[in-house]
């Protein structure tokens, strides 16, 4: 019996991005051919990891970024450090990482012999392609934009420029880190959660300016001349890699587009959106992920966000209809649970109970009765979402179509996926706070210390409880009659609440009592108000009449009249002691 599983491609990782290497390791263990062996940020240390690797066969092949570098004066620069591996290991196949606009370094990179080359940000099935390609002894350079004779190219910012915004971000980082670690063992006076409070928002704040005002790449940048015939180092590398750029682009231009396209929301593009976040819950609706550290909550976001994307992998695999994706939704919000549940805990995780060691996972799963229709079911536009990521279906908005890779529609994509990543948090939450909420072993792994004693657990889960009545029995109702559904959406401040409009006919002639009566008592209020506002209007200008016209002037006229009397009595004493004085 053969065995077809093709080899394990061993990468070295060189990124001075931490978030970036987590991103990317993160995205390449779906792929069971795909190990990153090593992860180093610096370029001695690039080459000192590289040494011992090739020593024992180790590495297959090395991840790159081209701006490596840019950040430490002291450090390799992305092309100094490929110049050196291509000079120590020709052999050794190199992926770079790029933007657009780094076409010069690129050229000069393509010189060198490099033998692949992604755009950075692109999706995580293009840098898995091209690693297979490379890995093969095949070459991958996705078509660079060829300037006319003459026509120069942007070059990045000097190195102090880089420098400068590095060396901010990281100050503003780590004071945001002290402050994060303030707010949560903070036991003291509202005083100063108001005081650490206002101290973070103005660093997020900070952070933002920063990156807005010192942006990485400018492109009106002094540009540089580059001749279209450069001196090379490789003739033949560089001829070979023509002639197989044109037979490759030209076979991977229409796959590589449905790739952009089918995966315009990869986990490499989003992989920042939980730990550039405070996760602060913005709005007045309590969440159950707010009980949890600040660590955990974003390892449950980031989970819940790895497996929905294994889950989009897997619906394509399975090449359902968009009819089946309706037919089946119930099930995949709940297989999407179920695993998420699974992985943030630990399958075998114990707490123990008594004399008892219970694994709380499969006590946990039993309350899908519950969670199902209290949370899952209410997640809204599910089946839009999955259509639009596997099948390129346009997205409605405002009663507006619009196709798969317009602004527009990425964007209400990315809404709708953050809200249903969230309610998916607060779902796997619930059940550990049906069963477990107030043991000392959970609190003290999970919970945030301002909600570990009992008071406030019992608080805490009496409100969420009283947020699902009233959300059932007035919310929802009133939210089905304003044909709005209400989302929560990670932003660098928080997590905060949006409406937005869609269509809820149906669903509005399906209401039945109380929340029947509710959508009757606002229509009645939207009928009556105007009517009662000016009648009571009418009254007010009647009584301001009355108060001004009638009795004022009459309180008015008593006024004068107590005035004249005094003065009259006046006069009479003046009068009668001139009398006295004449006799």
């Amino acid at each position: 019996m053969t065995n077809n599983k093709p080899p394990t491609t061993k990468i070295l990782l060189i990124d001075d991005d931490p978030i970036f290497r987590l991103g990317l390791i993160s995205a390449l263990e779906r792929f069971p051919d795909l190990q990153v062996v090593a992860e180093v940020d610096g370029g001695a240390d690039a080459i000192a990891r590289l040494d011992s690797l090739r020593r024992f066969n180790g590495v297959d092949l090395v991840v790159l970024e081209l701006l490596f570098g840019w950040t430490n004066s002291n450090s390799l620069s992305g092309l100094s450090l490929c110049q050196e591996i291509k000079a120590n290991y020709p052999e050794l196949p190199i992926l770079l990482l790029a933007t657009v606009s780094e076409s010069a370094q690129l050229v000069a990179a393509k010189e060198l012999g490099i033998e692949g080359y992604c755009p950075k940000g692109c999706g995580i099935a293009i840098i898995v392609e091209a690693i297979r390609q490379l890995r093969g002894g095949k070459f991958y350079w996705q078509m660079l934009p060829t300037p006319p004779p003459g026509i120069t190219f942007t070059v990045p910012p000097p190195k102090w420029y880089h420098q400068l915004r590095q060396s901010g971000l990281r100050q503003i980082v780590g004071s945001l880190a002290e402050v994060n670690s303030q707010l949560e063992n903070c036991h003291g006076s509202s005083l100063d959660w108001l005081f650490w409070s206002g101290r973070r928002r103005e660093l997020m704040v900070a952070r933002w300016l920063v990156s807005q005002l010192l942006p990485i790449d400018d492109e009106n940048n002094p540009l540089l001349v580059v001749s279209n015939q450069p001196p090379g180092i490789r003739r033949d590398n560089q001829k070979q890699l023509n002639n197989k750029q044109q037979t490759t682009n030209n076979k991977q231009q229409t796959t590589n587009s449905k790739q952009l396209t089918t995966n315009n929301s990869s986990p490499l593009q989003n992989v920042t959106f939980t730990y550039y976040s405070s996760l602060e819950n913005l709005t007045n609706i309590p969440l159950e992920i707010d009980i949890l550290q600040l660590d955990k909550k974003r390892d449950l976001l980031y989970i819940v966000r790895q497996k929905f994307e294994k889950m989009l992998e897997d619906l394509r695999l399975a090449q359902l209809t968009i009819e089946q994706l309706t037919q089946k939704r119930s099930r995949l919000l709940q297989d999407l649970w179920q695993v998420s549940l699974t992985d943030f805990f630990g399958k075998y995780y114990t707490l123990p109970i008594g004399n008892q060691d219970l694994e709380i996972v499969n006590i946990l799963l039993q309350d899908a009765v519950l969670v199902q229709p209290a949370i899952l079911d209410k997640i809204p536009l599910v089946v839009e979402l999955l259509a639009n990521r596997l099948f390129d279906a346009p997205l409605t908005i405002d009663n507006v179509a619009y196709s798969a890779g317009t602004p527009e529609a990425i964007e209400r994509g990315e809404i709708l996926e953050q809200n249903l990543i969230v309610q998916v948090a607060n779902a796997v939450i619930q059940p550990l706070l049906n069963r477990f909420a107030d043991r000392e072993l959970i609190k003290e792994s999970f919970y945030d210390r301002s909600l570990i004693s009992s008071r406030e657990i019992a608080r805490f889960r009496n409100n969420l409880s009283w947020k699902y009545r009233r959300y059932s029995l007035v919310d929802e109702p009133i939210a089905i009659f304003e044909s709005r559904y209400d989302l929560f959406v990670i932003s660098d401040m928080g997590i905060k609440k949006i409406s937005i409009y869609s269509p809820r006919r149906q669903e509005l002639e399906q209401l039945r009592g109380i929340g029947l009566a509710v959508t009757i008592a606002s229509e009645f209020r939207d009928a009556i108000a105007p009517r009662l506002q000016g009648i009571v209007a009418w009254l007010g200008k009647g009584i301001v009449y009355v108060l001004t016209q009638v009795l004022g002037r009459g309180i008015g006229l008593i006024v004068r009249g107590i005035i004249q009397g005094v003065g009259s009595a006046l006069q009479e004493t003046r009068f009668g002691r001139g009398t006295e004085r004449g006799k």
